[in-house]
């Protein structure tokens, strides 16, 4: 090694120190051949496997770590005891396997949840179960990835014996003070049983349409601790998990898609109702895109002493289309009743009495004397 090192580096080093950095240095160059012929076969292999595929493309930058720290670590513990400063490097190798193993842990959970959610897609036409399982997946996701670096994290400050003798000593007062923390992290607990509880049960899915806080969107987001819903006109609207497991909200896609809409309007009594329903149904029928064929009806809900109500109920395949087939609906009635029936628009009555009043039965002259008298 005295041309690829110089001779003032090498007095420094220990020769035990020599041959261990030489074993050190092969096996990981062993390793990371090994790994790259690995790759490329279980590339070829994993091609047809959607599963296989996305774990494969998840472990790659992991394993170029984990494999590497690995063989160090086997070098290490085979090293002799009494080697200088063995026992400090064999802690940190120690530590950097297991960042490693965690680092590998989560990617593996991301693979599993990509493929759920590539084999269920939510841009199709009936993508309920798609919706279903996919916000499964994302909430248990984030569930597993919290366990994965709690756990990461334990083993790293557990390699510590320091931390080992604090944990022993805090003990006995860890009712205590598992109680307080309970308190203090009440918000953050409550926000995480509520997204177990919404992963179960599943009041809300990805993509619902849902009424919260009076305002309509759907769920665009859901995280360990809110919910973001995406209001029509681009707002968000971010809502802690607990609020749909503690107040009542309105889901419009809780086990389909499918809504009645319906469209009111106030007409004159003398509006001949069987023309109505006939250029209603013929409304629904030109757009089969937005009526999904199964409600087109026409009924008198309401009547005042000036007008009466008229309700029009038509379904659609969804939410969108249903608000579009309204306005359609409506626009196209009241164009239909201006044009053909003007008279039948809602209208103000007035009766003029024609009978003549004589001035001498009142003790007063008539008003057009009185409106022909100069002003005083």
């Amino acid at each position: 090694m005295e041309h690829i090192l110089p001779q003032s580096w090498l007095d420094k080093v220990p020769l035990p120190w020599l041959s261990t950095l030489l074993a050190a240095t092969v096996a990981v160059l062993v390793v990371l051949l090994v790994r790259w012929i690995g790759l490329v076969v279980l590339r070829r292999i994993a091609k047809s496997f959607i599963l296989a595929s996305q774990l494969l493309k998840r472990a790659e930058q992991p394993s170029l770590w984990l494999l590497p720290l690995l063989a160090l670590q086997a070098v290490w513990t085979s090293a002799p005891d009494d080697l200088m400063l063995i026992k400090s490097v064999q802690h940190i190798n120690g530590m950097l396997l297991i960042a490693a193993m965690t680092w590998l842990g989560l990617r593996c959970v991301t693979a599993v949840a990509d493929t759920l959610a590539i084999r269920h897609p939510l841009d199709i036409e009936d993508n309920l179960n798609a919706r279903r399982i996919q916000t499964q997946v994302k909430v248990l996701m984030r569930c597993l990835n919290a366990v994965v670096l709690i756990f990461g994290t334990g083993l790293i400050l557990m390699s510590f014996p320091a931390v080992r003798q604090i944990g022993t000593s805090l003990l006995a007062s860890a009712g205590l003070a598992g109680l307080a923390a309970g308190f203090a992290a009440k918000p953050v607990l409550g926000n995480l049983i509520a997204g177990l509880q919404i992963a179960i049960s599943q009041p809300i899915r990805l993509d619902d349409v849902v009424i919260v806080e009076n305002e309509w969107g759907r769920i665009e987001e859901i995280s360990g601790t809110y919910v973001v819903v995406k209001i029509w006109d681009e707002r968000r609207l971010v809502v802690p998990l607990s609020y749909f497991i503690e107040k009542p909200f309105q889901n419009w896609t809780r086990s389909t898609s499918s809504l009645i809409g319906s469209v009111f309007l106030w007409v004159d009594y003398s509006v001949p109702l069987e023309a109505l329903r006939e250029e209603t149904t013929r409304l629904c029928a030109e757009i089969p895109h937005l009526w999904d064929g199964r409600v087109c009806v026409l009924q008198v809900t309401d009547a005042s002493e000036k007008s009466m109500q008229l309700r029009i109920l038509l379904s659609s395949p969804d939410s969108s289309r249903s608000w579009d087939a309204r306005c359609h609906v409506r626009e196209r009635l009241i164009t239909f009743i201006n044009r053909n029936y003007p008279e039948c628009l809602p209208q103000l009555r007035a009766e003029i009495s024609s009978k003549t009043v004589h001035p001498a039965e009142h003790g007063r002259q008539p008003a057009s004397e009185v409106a022909r008298q100069p002003p005083v």
